[in-house]
């Protein structure tokens, strides 16, 4: 097979400028806002934009936060978020069923969208989505929370300098206990946790592979509460195969979150994947930092989610990049998370 390079080409260096441009080059702050605080990540963005720089939050469609997050914040309704002058870009942060339709009106009003994940159940809806937003000249930033962890952002290093060989292997594992109050939630949706949860790492097995040719799902259930709640897919591609497991039922399972990447020169485990050490193993030395054999790198500080995705967010905005993840992958992941769920 030949090696792939990752689509993000960045580095952790290169991001570096970007978290604090605001700040560096006294930029005006990005006027931003977000509707809805049902999702997961919801509270965890809010902090995160509050603290840049970068952005400015003018307010928040939702009423009755009681997160610390939203402190001070001004309610109002989507209409009024929408029509706040000098909005440049709208978070989605709604429960998953909700996310293409406020997602759509954002675009709609000219705005660039933070959308968190999965991007809904409908595959046509999202294409026409991203065909609105692309007409318009504006950025769907997809909330996968992984793509700018340090240890993947070095695993795109060494695909794009071919230090692994080619790639004939990737295996993704993410897991939790999902409480019974949460199952009820999940179980509504057709993939169960693959769609909530795999989705993560399914953006990491497409960034390494490319669309799959074929995804095949095995879905298995425990419980009566109509959640399909132990998932494998498996992915094939002309000479490589990866699998992607995800279960609500795995004691500890976020220290067993991992991706693994095994080329023909080397293999590249990262674990746990939300605080990140890789354990490489490589048949040659490479850069000089790199030999031969198996070590450990771990990461200092630990990784805080949404700060990479945040800074990269500003950066497109301003026109200062593009965006590392078009929409032809974006599009790939959500058709295989489907395919993944079915």
């Amino acid at each position: 097979m030949n090696r792939r390079k990752f689509i993000v080409a960045s580095s952790a260096a290169a991001l570096l400028p970007s978290v604090s441009s605001a700040v560096e080059k006294k930029k005006p702050p990005i006027k931003i806002g977000q509707i809805g605080t049902g999702h997961a990540h919801a509270s965890g963005k809010m902090e995160v934009y509050r603290k840049s720089g970068d952005f400015d939050v003018v307010g928040i469609a939702e009423s009755g936060t009681a997160h610390n997050a939203y402190a001070g914040l001004t309610q109002m309704t989507v209409a009024d978020l929408l029509a706040v002058p000098g909005l440049q870009a709208v978070a989605v942060e709604t429960e998953v069923g909700d996310l293409l339709r406020f997602a759509r009106m954002a675009v709609g009003a000219g705005k660039h969208v933070h959308l968190d994940k999965p991007a809904g159940e409908n595959m046509q809806k999202y294409k026409d989505l991203m065909a609105a937003a692309y007409a318009s000249n504006l950025t769907v930033q997809m909330g996968y929370m992984y793509r700018y962890n340090p240890a993947v952002i070095l695993l795109r290093k060494f695909l794009d300098k071919g230090w692994l060989g080619d790639v004939f292997e990737v295996h993704a594992v993410m897991s939790k206990v999902v409480p019974p109050g949460s199952r009820k939630q999940l179980a509504q949706f057709k993939g169960g946790i693959m769609f909530e949860l795999g989705c993560h790492i399914i953006d990491l097995v497409v960034s390494v592979l490319g669309k799959p040719e074929k995804v095949t799902g095995h879905h298995r259930s425990h419980g009566d509460d109509g959640l399909v709640d132990n998932m494998l897919a498996v992915f094939d591609y002309p000479s490589a195969t990866a699998t992607v497991r995800s279960t609500a039922l795995e004691v500890e399972g976020f220290a067993r979150r991992h991706l693994t990447v095994c080329g023909t020169k080397g293999t590249f485990h990262i674990q746990p994947l939300d605080r990140p050490t890789v354990t490489l193993s490589l048949d040659h030395d490479c850069d000089g930092a790199f030999q031969k054999g198996t070590q450990e790198i771990p990461f200092n500080p630990p990784y805080e989610r949404y700060v990479g995705d945040a800074a990269d967010f500003a950066a497109i905005i301003r026109g200062e990049k593009l965006s590392d993840f078009p929409p032809a992958h974006d599009l790939a992941v959500q058709q295989s998370v489907l395919e993944a769920c079915s």
